[in-house]
């Protein structure tokens, strides 16, 4: 009936990630007390309605047992955690799951939650994100899911996959904006002392962070001297004559220590710094190209939207504003 709270659902089960759940509570109990009407119902549920253990170590206690939920959902949303690839074999909660999606208006899945999704066929045709560590495994599990591991989150049709823990907050802060407009989605932001909002197209993780360095001396080097000098000619003929070895030892070193090539590589970490630049300084795009090695904007422009999905003007507008808070 017109004026009923948003019913929304979150399913948890042994070994969720605790922030999987709070996130996004948090965010859409931040949107009530700041007088989002009619507001959000948020209950907790599980296949036994026992107590959830979270990998923390910390217990929760849900409100409900999944065959206790009935009726119209508002949003479906799946947590993840180390015990996803369990929860995803219990017939019992996937068989749940698809009977909740098809009355919820919205389905989602914070991080590995998405292995939840896939197996309920919730995923099948869609493109879809996961935390950053486990997309190739769901890839490979799932072939029929279009797996992105860039993305913090992912809108295919009304099912929607974040990339894991703390973009559970970005996804929510999303629905807010969808549901109560950006007015009050800022200040949920605001209230919680983050930023509103990163866009979902934006990269999980920085290359630069993506792991530890490379084991490899030679490719050590090379990356350093790549960093050090986006403005020179790093063609793959270049970078392997500072070496000393062939472009095809070059190459295969990279895929071997970096899973990628030298010219992607090369690619990315002037894309990378030059998204820096952009978010920190008033530097005009043409200077910011030329200090990166991208030969022009339009350059730059092309760059930008293979790695963020977004134009770097866009890009600056978004993150300048978040700096500015």
């Amino acid at each position: 009936m017109p004026g009923s709270p948003r019913r929304v659902v979150i399913v948890g089960y042994p070994n969720t990630e605790l922030l999987d759940i709070a996130c996004p509570s948090d965010v859409l109990d931040a949107a009530n007390k700041l007088g989002a009407r009619p507001g959000y119902e948020i209950r907790l549920a599980c296949v036994d309605g026992r107590p959830i253990r979270c990998e923390s170590g910390l217990t929760l206690n849900p409100q409900l047992r999944l065959d206790q939920v009935a009726g119209n959902l508002d949003t479906l949303i799946v947590a993840g955690g180390s015990g996803h690839e369990v929860a995803a074999a219990d017939v019992r909660l996937l068989d749940h799951v698809r009977r909740l999606a098809d009355t919820s208006r919205r389905v989602a899945s914070v991080c590995t939650g998405a292995t939840v999704l896939a197996a309920a066929g919730l995923l099948t045709g869609r493109r879809a994100t996961t935390h950053w560590r486990y997309a190739a495994r769901l890839a490979a599990a799932y072939p029929a899911v279009t797996v992105d591991p860039v993305p913090l989150f992912i809108k295919h049709g009304n099912v929607y996959t974040a990339a894991g823990v703390t973009s559970g907050l970005d996804l929510a802060l999303a629905f807010v904006e969808e549901d109560y407009g950006p007015t009050i989605a800022r200040e949920v932001a605001r209230m919680l002392v983050t930023y509103l909002q990163r866009p979902g197209n934006q990269a999980q993780v920085s290359m630069f962070l993506s792991g530890p360095p490379p084991d490899n001396r030679m490719v050590r080097d090379i990356t350093a001297y790549i960093s050090e000098h986006l403005a020179a000619d790093l063609g793959t003929p270049v970078l392997a004559g500072r070496a000393g070895i062939s472009t095809r030892q070059l190459t295969r070193l990279f895929d071997a220590h970096l899973g990628t090539t030298p010219g992607k590589y090369v690619r990315a970490t002037r894309t990378e710094n030059a998204a820096r630049l952009l978010a920190g300084t008033e530097l005009p795009l043409a200077s910011i190209a030329r200090r990166c090695g991208f030969g022009s904007t339009e350059t730059l422009r092309q760059a930008f939207l293979d790695h963020f999905d977004t134009p770097p003007s866009s890009y600056r507008r978004v993150h300048q504003r978040q700096s500015i808070g």
